[in-house]
């Protein structure tokens, strides 16, 4: 008889496993796999990271040796039916005799969903799918979106006050001492410091982070993960920067390194150009929209070609405008911090371009409430990764 406590201890395990994979197995999935012997007897574990190349099942499977013949495997998501990297996990599971599969998620590739899992049934494994499939989807929501669509996953985030300002009004950066206004803490910043580490764990979840050069003009900021785990490759600072503004002797151009640095402009000077890749920029110069700026959409399709599956915006509010004008936001990550501009203060989303014209509010969907301290954040779905 199955034991559905003892399924979901170790099907969260599975999970558990495969959040380590996180900033180490992009642009492939997250993958967990735990193989239970008939006793009940943990034999086998594994995780997937990119640079280690075998996936989860086959690690467990290595770990579990005949102890894998008649046991239960626990994984997050389907194994593999084709040839890629590494041969076939369901023809590996068949051949060690394992009996059953509980699994969270179909894999997200139309092109080989759901084959995987028929190849088990037709060997004569029993396969249960969605235990915990919520989690599992959200730990490669990226990877659904990149693998269907061969863009990034795309996720604002922005940091406000209470009434929904991101600086008190006439301030160049709220992150600067001159930018100081009541209610905001001795340093510059609206959140607390609960709110800004989880800010370094989402962007050591996503390949990519993004700001428009006003943000460079006005901060100066490096734009580093400092969540303190590894990664396999270093988070790509992208800077949207149509006229190619961006200084030489900013921190961001001064710490570039091994290709870390990509701006994108619509239009350059050669010299300044040169200058740039002199120092390590990589610089992509693609066309402009119809107001003379970087076309989003295009960017995204070059960062997919790069093997970015994810993005964080951490723009201003010129920078997320277009890129909700433009229709390229997946999920939104808004903190609100319990403080109040009472002189007004720029806003999150500032003009959108052609504003009279957008038509019906953005929909914000499967919202999520977390809590930071004092402060408070609201996450939610513009798009499912999973459709379309």
């Amino acid at each position: 008889m199955v034991d559905r406590d003892t399924d979901e201890q170790f099907m969260q395990r599975a999970l558990d496993l495969a959040s380590r994979g996180v900033g180490l197995a992009s642009p492939n999935p997250c993958v967990g796999a735990v193989i239970v012997d008939a006793k009940g007897n943990t034999v086998g574990v594994g995780n997937h990271t990119y640079d280690g190349v075998k996936h989860a099942e086959a690690l467990a499977l290595e770990q579990a040796g005949e102890r894998a013949r008649g046991a239960t495997l626990y994984i997050n998501f389907e194994p593999c039916s084709h040839q890629g990297r590494t041969p076939p996990c369901a023809d590996a599971l068949i051949a060690a005799g394992v009996r059953r599969v509980v699994a969270s998620i179909d894999d997200p590739n139309p092109a080989v969903a759901g084959r995987g899992f028929e190849k088990l049934r037709a060997s004569g494994i029993s396969v249960e799918v969605g235990a915990f499939a919520d989690e599992a989807r959200r730990l490669n929501e990226s990877f659904a979106r990149y693998i269907r669509h061969g863009v990034p996953f795309v996720t604002l985030k922005s940091a406000m006050t209470l009434d929904g300002k991101i600086a008190p009004s006439g301030a160049p950066s709220i992150r600067k001492p001159q930018a100081q206004a009541v209610g905001v803490p001795r340093g510059g910043w609206i959140t607390g410091e609960a709110s800004r580490a989880h800010v370094q764990q989402l962007r050591h979840a996503n390949d990519a982070l993004l700001v428009g050069v006003g943000t460079v003009l006005a901060d100066d900021p490096s734009l580093t993960d400092r969540y303190g785990l590894p990664r396999r490759r270093p988070l790509l600072r992208v800077i949207l920067d149509s006229k190619l503004r961006i200084p030489v002797e900013s921190r961001l151009v001064q710490s570039a390194r091994d290709g870390d640095l990509l701006v994108f402009c619509a239009e350059a000077s050669k010299e300044k150009e040169l200058a740039l890749r002199d120092r390590g920029v990589r610089v992509e110069v693609l066309s402009a929209n119809h107001e003379g700026q970087v076309d989003l959409a295009e960017v995204l399709r070059k960062l997919g070609q790069f093997e970015i599956t994810s993005l964080m915006i951490e723009g201003g509010g010129h920078v997320n405008g277009a890129a909700l004008a433009a229709q390229i936001v997946d999920k939104v990550f808004l903190y609100y911090a319990p403080r109040i501009f009472a002189d007004g203060g720029a806003t999150p989303f500032g003009l959108w371009p052609n504003s009279s014209d957008r038509g019906e509010p953005i929909q914000v969907k499967s919202m999520r409430i977390h809590r930071f301290e004092d402060d408070f954040a609201v996450e939610g779905y513009i798009r499912d990764p999973y459709e379309g």
